[in-house]
């Protein structure tokens, strides 16, 4: 057990995972990641966590940002984000159109992408510029 949890996969390998389990893994990593960020930044009550953490990793507000830094991605992970927004989803989100869905779980795919293949510092990039851009959306 502790050994695949240790364990770092080429980015060949990440690759040939389904775009929805890479999205599976993507959205649990953004989750986990934001929620640390309030955290560290702040002991207080947890409705006030949820309501900062759901407006960050919100389908509209990931839909939003990949918009915005899609340009900037690699071709790699121009790829894998297409291949996660192209994926055939079954569910929508309550607050978002299919087409902000569809982006969303593209991009989750990417972060599930970048985390299974070990490329952290790539990701925390990313993560801290989507926290970037909702505290800009604040001000």
């Amino acid at each position: 057990m502790e050994e695949s949890l240790n364990k770092t996969i080429s980015a060949k390998q990440a690759a040939m995972y389904s775009p929805l389990t890479l999205a599976y893994l993507g959205d649990s990593v953004l989750d986990l990641m934001v929620k640390e960020h309030f955290v560290r930044k702040a002991n207080q009550q947890v409705q006030k966590y949820h309501k900062e953490v759901t407006s960050v990793v919100s389908a509209v507000h990931q839909a939003e940002f990949i918009e915005s830094i899609e340009a900037d991605l690699t071709e790699e992970e121009t790829g894998i984000y297409h291949r996660g927004r192209n994926a055939s989803v079954h569910t929508k989100a309550k607050n978002a159109s299919m087409a902000e869905y569809k982006k969303a779980t593209g991009l989750e795919a990417l972060l599930g992408y970048l985390y299974l293949s070990g490329q952290t510092e790539r990701l925390r990039e990313l993560v801290c510029a989507m926290l970037e851009r909702q505290d800009e959306e604040r001000k």
